[in-house]
C-alpha cells in the first residue's frame, strides 16, 4: 500500500485543477510531510514576495521594491533576475502553461507580461489606472486580479490584452477560482468574501464576521474554499455551492497572530501561515487538527505561498529576503 500511495498522489495532482493558488500549475501532494525546511537568500531582498511555480519546476518571485522579477532553479539553486519598467513595483507574479510570467504592476497600474526567453516585457494598462494586487488564472486562460485601493476586480484577456474591470468595495485582496469558474475574493476591510459571476458580472458577498478581515483564499480538491481571517485568527471553510461559511477553526497561535497566506495541496491539506509567528500550520480537514512547522529564520513575513507540482510548499520571506521550501 505504501508503494501505491505516491503514485496515487501524483495521478491525483496531474488531474487536479490549477491548484490551491490558481496559479496554472496543479498542486501536488507529498506522501509524507517530513517538515524539512530549506531557505535561500534572494539576490535582491527588497520586499521580495509572492512566489509562483512554473511548468518547468522553477519558482518565480515578485521583487516589489527592487522592481524586478526573479526566478529560482531548484535543481541548480541559482537565481536569475529581470529588471522591469520604471515604477512597476510588482506585487504578484504567476507563470502560464507556456512559461510566460505575468505580474501585477502595483506601482504603475499595469499587468505585465515577461517572456523569460527574450526578456521582453509588455505592459497592459488598467482602465481605471488602479493598483493591481493579486492575480490568478482560470481554466480558460483568463487572468483575474484585484485592485485594493481602486476597489476593483478585473480580468485580462491574454490574446487581446483587453482588461475589463468590475467595481466593488472593501479593499479586495486575495482571490481564487472555484470549480464552476466563479471568482471569489477577500474584502479585507469589508469583513466578507465577494463572489463574481464572470458571465453576468454580478457580485454577491458572504459575511465572515465583524473584525475578521479575510486576507487570502484558496480552492481545495473537493471544491471547498479556505480563507484566512487575518483579524480574528481563524481559518474559515466556505462552501461555494451553498455560499456559506460552514465551519471556522481557531489557528494555533491565537486571535492576534495574523493568518495570512493559505493554499491547499492535492491531498486536501490546508497550509496556512500566521505572519507574526515564523511558523506554517498544516490543517488536516479529516482529523480537524493542525500541525505546526517552525521555520529556521525569524521575522520571515510570509505574504503568499504555493504548492508546486511535487507537493512542496514554497514561501517567500518578504521581511528577511529568503525563499523557503518545506517538504
Amino acid at each position: 500500500m505504501n508503494r501505491i500511495l505516491p503514485l496515487f498522489l501524483l495521478f491525483f495532482a496531474a488531474n487536479a485543477t490549477a491548484g490551491g493558488s490558481n496559479y496554472g500549475t496543479a498542486a501536488g501532494a507529498l506522501a509524507e510531510i517530513r517538515g524539512e525546511v530549506a531557505e535561500w537568500p534572494v539576490p535582491t531582498p527588497k520586499f521580495a514576495r509572492d512566489p509562483a511555480p512554473a511548468p518547468d519546476g522553477s519558482i518565480f518571485i515578485a521583487v516589489m521594491r527592487g522592481n524586478r522579477i526573479a526566478r529560482f532553479d531548484p535543481a541548480t539553486r541559482q537565481f536569475r533576475e529581470w529588471e522591469l519598467p520604471k515604477g512597476a513595483h510588482p506585487h504578484g507574479v504567476m507563470v502560464d502553461a507556456q512559461g510566460v510570467a505575468w505580474y501585477t504592476g502595483n506601482g504603475n497600474g499595469t499587468i505585465g507580461r515577461l517572456d523569460p526567453a527574450s526578456g521582453k516585457v509588455t505592459e497592459y494598462r488598467t482602465p481605471s489606472g488602479g493598483d493591481p494586487h493579486t492575480l490568478v488564472i482560470d481554466d480558460k486562460g483568463t487572468i483575474w486580479f484585484t485592485m485594493q485601493g481602486a476597489q476593483r476586480v478585473a480580468r485580462l484577456d491574454r490574446s487581446s490584452g483587453k482588461i475589463t474591470e468590475y467595481a466593488t468595495s472593501g479593499n479586495p485582496y486575495g482571490l481564487a477560482i472555484d470549480r464552476d469558474g466563479m471568482v471569489w475574493f477577500c474584502r479585507l476591510q469589508g469583513d466578507s468574501i465577494g463572489r463574481l459571476d464572470p458571465t453576468t458580472g454580478q457580485i454577491d458577498e458572504i459575511a465572515t464576521g465583524t473584525g475578521s478581515r479575510p486576507r487570502r483564499i484558496a480552492t481545495a480538491p473537493d471544491g471547498m474554499l479556505w480563507v484566512t481571517a487575518y483579524g480574528s485568527g481563524q481559518l474559515l471553510k466556505l462552501d461555494p455551492r451553498t455560499r456559506s461559511i460552514v465551519k471556522s477553526y481557531a489557528m494555533p497561535a491565537g486571535p492576534t497572530a495574523g493568518p495570512y497566506a493559505v493554499t491547499v495541496d492535492a491531498a486536501g491539506r490546508v497550509w496556512a501561515n500566521e505572519i507574526d509567528t515564523d511558523t506554517v500550520a498544516v490543517f488536516d480537514p479529516q482529523s480537524e487538527r493542525f500541525r505546526v512547522i517552525a521555520l529556521p529564520s525569524t521575522n520571515v513575513g510570509i505574504r503568499k505561498a504555493i504548492i508546486d507540482a511535487k507537493g512542496n510548499y514554497w514561501y517567500m520571506g518578504s521581511h528577511n529576503g529568503r525563499l523557503g521550501m518545506i517538504r
